[in-house]
């Protein structure tokens, strides 16, 4: 590569301090989402704080000694006996200054809930509960509390140590702490230890409509996962700005921003926090999940093993703090103190506030109306520096160059997404599997920042000279001072415009743009004052442009690389599409990403710094270095131990009455957009028991249909190209005498409003450790007797007849009985689907992992 001159050389040696001023962001990045800054405590420690050694304890017992937290299996129970079990030691402990109460309940009832953009009913029955409810000696029955909220259910085929083992862990170890600490809460803290979470939030429905300690909460904290550790992050905070203003003053290592509540709504899951702040009640909350480690959400993989080493330490610090805090707090109410109406008329009259914070060292928060103020400030700037400097006379020409520079760095920025999609789109033209960098996330980077980069800068090589509106011999000012000055304006008044739009839509995310629009103030400055001593074009300039840039840019990388890493972890488990798009669609998601973050990153510089960067040697480089990436990526496999693919399987057999089979399947799904040829491909063991050939292709074989999948609906919307072969039917008849049955009852006729109601009855048969049984009933409804008798809205199959979906799950030894009803000549179809072996296998041994 050849240096054509000196100002060639300079923007070489600005790229490379650039490079390492970006490297050292990375690394800070690195350390803090990885808790490297936290220490653990071990079982030595005080019996005053918080240990997560002791915390681990409680999760190695719950996911390795006890097998199987799943509904139907007895390993659920033994872990509410654990639970209930140290719970009763903590109690013994107590002091005489709090009173303790533990409690097991069984929960049962039904309701209907939109999930995932679909419509759904789910009956329950006879789940478990475990409570602790500890207060003060002087503390009334009444009195407002705080609840602490955590599931010690797991997800199907996971020991779930992550998720959420490590909540249940926390509430152990931090009930043990409130009493060992010998602090008496002000007020009463209850800690709720649902059984059901995982089937759609039974537990907490259950808690909200059935216990008595439900009107008593004023406050409450859902302890979540997604992940094995990282952030602790709350993800959602209201229905106030108190909740999150109560964990910006306690937090110890805070991690929140409000951001995340713009993007929670688009992640494919949900959890209690809808229970407690949105369907069933108004209370005040925060929902706080663990980010990282998503590779192992929902698998066998999601072990003790596998838990980030300081993220139970900071996440029990964090939560003991605000405990202490919500239950001091003023703003503390319930039911009993003043009606739901008052509550919201007066104390929390407030919209959700703006929040972050920065490296975990501290947060910044402040509320809706000072955003509303803040936010607007930085358009204003924009609109009224043409008038400044004297110009009045040439101010709409000021305006104008302002405005083209604008689109400048508005079309630098689509660029930077653009160009890394296209690279991804062309690398996959010659490539048979997709999401290389799956396993290896600097993979992404290094192929799509710098040709992102090369799309920032597109605007700045076609028009190297701007196109200046304002004329140099009446305003006074150098051209290359008055095409700065545009550019600088125009990308200021991007991220202004960005931040009133976010302000104007109602999401709290515009604290990104505003905190880069208040930057860019200070280096403008900084920079035209280092222009009287160095020059226009000179690097010492530059630098001091950068300088008062680099707290923006440093959070810029924390938050991007959170972001990032989140999203790449995710897109194993993010769904398949049908091919051929769907080939393309998650490098399609992560180049538009890793292209959105580079742009805001490096973004800010480049009013000042392009003229330095938009060289033919720069970006000759940088194309191949994407180029070099791009090929180096094709001879990684995407999957590794530490992050295995996801196969979905389960045993499917068709039955007529209660002892005839007429048909068993085995059928087998992904859910990343690698399909099953990939699979059978690269697992010759898999392939071998289904006497699957090299010859083997879709057509030639059975697709598994939709209904099939109906015990994980919604979640099988997410699944395409899923397929069945036959499997054997005598061994399911050696394992259960009598298969389920649903029968009719007493068909009855209401004389005055002419429908008729159909009792039924569901007969689980010899079926053991069932999961969850699902009703596919298709007809003119007109009421039931699920959910008070309210009908869900109805969802439709590939164009077939609309139906209603119910969920029934939990133990009993009776059967389940209902009734529908229905117009008089009306007719019904049913279909049952009980769910007992569901397997989601993330450790099938691809031959690729061999090398």
């Amino acid at each position: 590569m050849a240096f054509g001159s000196s100002e060639d050389v300079s923007g070489v040696k600005l790229l490379v301090l650039l490079a390492v001023m970006y490297g050292l962001f990375s690394a800070l990045t690195y350390s803090v989402i990885h808790m490297k800054f936290v220490k653990p405590l071990g079982n030595d420690a005080p019996l005053d704080r918080f240990s997560e050694a002791r915390t681990v304890q409680h999760v190695r017992m719950l996911s390795q000694e006890i097998d199987g937290r799943q509904e139907g299996r007895p390993g659920l129970k033994k872990a509410a006996q654990y639970i209930k079990g140290q719970l009763e030691v903590i109690k013994e402990r107590a002091s005489s200054n709090v009173r303790i109460e533990i409690e097991e309940t069984t929960v049962s009832g039904s309701f209907n809930m939109l999930f995932l953009g679909h419509n759904i009913a789910l009956g329950y029955r006879n789940h478990t509960n475990i409570l602790m409810r500890i207060s003060s000696v002087d503390s009334k029955e009444t009195d407002p509390s705080v609840l602490v909220n955590g599931h010690f259910d797991s997800p199907l085929g996971s020991p779930g140590a992550g998720d959420c083992g490590s909540c249940v862990a926390s509430m152990l170890e931090i009930a043990r702490l409130i009493v060992d600490s010998g602090w008496a809460p002000y007020r009463p803290v209850i800690f709720l230890f649902n059984g059901a979470e995982e089937l759609f939030m039974l537990g907490s429905h259950g808690f909200m409509k059935m216990h008595k300690w439900h009107d008593t909460i004023g406050a409450f904290i859902n302890v979540e996962a997604s992940g094995t550790g990282g952030p602790d992050l709350v993800c959602q905070s209201g229905p106030s700005s108190w909740p999150s203003n109560v964990y910006a003053e306690a937090a110890i290592y805070p991690m929140a921003n409000s951001a995340a509540q713009d993007v929670f709504p688009v992640i494919p899951g949900d959890t209690d926090y809808r229970i407690f702040s949105q369907d069933y009640g108004n209370i005040p909350g925060l929902d706080i999940i663990f980010l990282l480690g998503g590779y192992f959400y929902h698998t066998s993989s999601d072990t003790v093993e596998r838990l980030l080493p300081g993220s139970i330490q900071a996440r029990g610090e964090n939560l003991f703090s605000i405990i202490k805090t919500f239950t001091n707090s003023a703003k503390l109410q319930n039911t009993y103190k003043t009606n739901s109406s008052e509550i919201t008329a007066s104390t929390f009259n407030d919209e959700r506030a703006v929040f972050f914070d920065y490296f975990s060292w501290f947060m910044i928060f402040y509320p809706r109306w000072v955003a509303k103020i803040l936010h607007s400030i930085p358009v204003f700037f924009f609109l009224v520096m043409p008038f400044t400097h004297g110009r009045t006379h040439s101010w709409s020409a000021a305006l104008c160059d302002f405005i083209k520079g604008f689109l400048f760095h508005a079309v630098g920025i689509i660029f930077a997404v653009v160009v890394p999609v296209a690279f991804s789109m062309l690398r996959l033209l010659f490539s048979s599997q997709t999401m290389n960098w799956f396993a290896h996330p600097y993979l992404a980077f290094a192929m799509f920042i710098p040709c992102a980069l090369v799309g920032l800068l597109i605007p700045r090589i076609i028009w190297r000279h701007f196109p200046l509106s304002q004329d140099i011999s009446i305003v006074k000012i150098s051209k290359e001072a008055l095409s700065d000055e545009a550019r600088f304006w125009g990308a200021f008044g991007f991220y202004a415009v960005l931040t009133l739009a976010y302000l104007v839509a109602g999401l709290s995310g515009g604290f990104v743009t505003f905190f880069v629009c208040a930057s860019l103030l200070p280096a403008w400055i900084s920079f035209c004052l280092s222009v009287k001593y160095f020059g226009q074009r000179s690097l010492r300039s530059t630098m001091f442009y950068i300088l008062p840039l680099v707290p923006c840019l440093a959070y810029s990388v924390y938050f991007g690389g959170i972001l990032a890493q989140f999203l790449i972890e995710k897109m194993g488990m993010m769904g398949s599409l049908p091919l051929p798009y769907g080939h393309y669609v998650p490098d399609v998601i992560v180049a538009a990403l890793i292209g959105i973050v580079t742009g805001w990153c490096t973004g800010p510089l480049m009013p000042i710094c392009g003229h330095w960067l938009a060289r033919s040697s720069i970006l000759q480089f940088l194309l191949h270095l994407s180029v070099f990436a791009l090929a180096l990526s094709s001879q990684f496999f995407p999957y590794t131990m530490s992050a295995p693919k996801r196969i979905v399987f389960q045993h499917t057999f068709h039955t007529a009455g209660s002892s005839q089979i007429i048909e068993s399947t085995y059928d087998f799904s992904v859910t990343d957009s690698n399909s099953l040829l990939f699979l059978f491909k690269h697992s010759p063991s898999v392939a071998k028991e289904l006497n699957i050939t090299s010859e083997f292709s879709f057509e030639s074989t059975s697709l598994s249909k939709r209904n099939d999948w109906m015990a994980i609906f919604p979640v099988s919307f997410l699944f395409s190209n899923s397929l069945k072969f036959p499997a054997k039917r005598d061994d399911i008849l050696k394992q259960y005498e009598f298969f389920p049955k649903l029968s009719v009852q007493n068909p009855s006729l209401n004389p005055e409003k002419g429908p008729r109601r159909v009792h039924l009855e569901l007969y689980l048969g010899s079926l053991e450790e069932v999961w969850v049984a699902v009703l596919n009933i298709t007809g003119p409804l007109s009421s039931w007797s699920f959910a008070d008798n309210l009908l869900p809205g109805t969802e439709t199959y590939g164009g077939g007849p609309q139906s209603y979906i119910c969920r029934l799950s939990g133990p009993s030894d009776g059967n389940w009985t209902f009734w529908l009803e229905v117009k008089f000549d009306a007719v019904l179809n049913f279909s049952l689907l009980l769910q007992r072996n569901f397997i989601l296998f993330d450790n099938v041994r691809l031959t690729a992992l061999k090398h």
